[in-house]
């Protein structure tokens, strides 16, 4: 027993010294869809925005069934419970626009002290974020439209992503 005990240690300890060294190839990782990413750039948006942004980003259409040579631009839906983005794409995979709306999301810093530095005491009901993207004209729009509320007041507002009314 002994010597089996000693037997089995020393296997144990020579077959990790035999292991081999294996070379894998390079593994080059491309950005997808990166000018939109950059475009987008939701630093304080909520995570949901942030996840379906990012899942648009990463969609392959080549790879899905809807696609077919034959045609130069898809459009494909995106949808969770606090949203949708609806995206199209060229025959390359390459985003060329986008509409994005969300409700009830959290304010970016910027818009929530404006909104409470212009309308004190009023309390925020509801609010829909929005997003448009266009590759092409380098186009990026994003903006809240926010329902506020004081007693039996109401009172809807917009508002760009830097706090600015409009």
């Amino acid at each position: 027993m002994k010597k089996l005990l000693l037997g089995l240690m020393m296997l144990g300890v020579t077959v990790p010294l035999m292991a081999q060294d294996i070379e894998l190839s390079e593994v080059v990782v491309t950005p997808v869809n990166y000018k939109y990413l950059q475009s987008v750039d939701n630093q304080q948006a909520a995570v949901p925005v942030k996840m379906l942004e990012q899942k648009v980003a990463n969609y392959d259409i080549k790879h899905s069934d809807i696609y077919d040579d034959s045609y130069d631009t898809y459009t494909v839906s995106f949808y969770i419970p606090d949203g949708k983005i609806v995206a199209a794409y060229d025959k390359d995979g390459n985003i060329v626009r986008t509409i994005e709306k969300f409700e009830n999301t959290r304010l970016p810093d910027a818009v929530r002290d404006a909104v409470v530095e212009r309308f004190p005491n009023w309390v925020m009901t509801e609010n829909a974020f929005k997003v448009t993207y266009h590759d092409k004209k380098g186009m990026n729009h994003k903006g809240y439209k926010i329902t506020l509320m004081n007693g039996d007041q109401v009172v809807k507002v917009k508002v760009d992503q830097d706090g600015n009314f409009m």
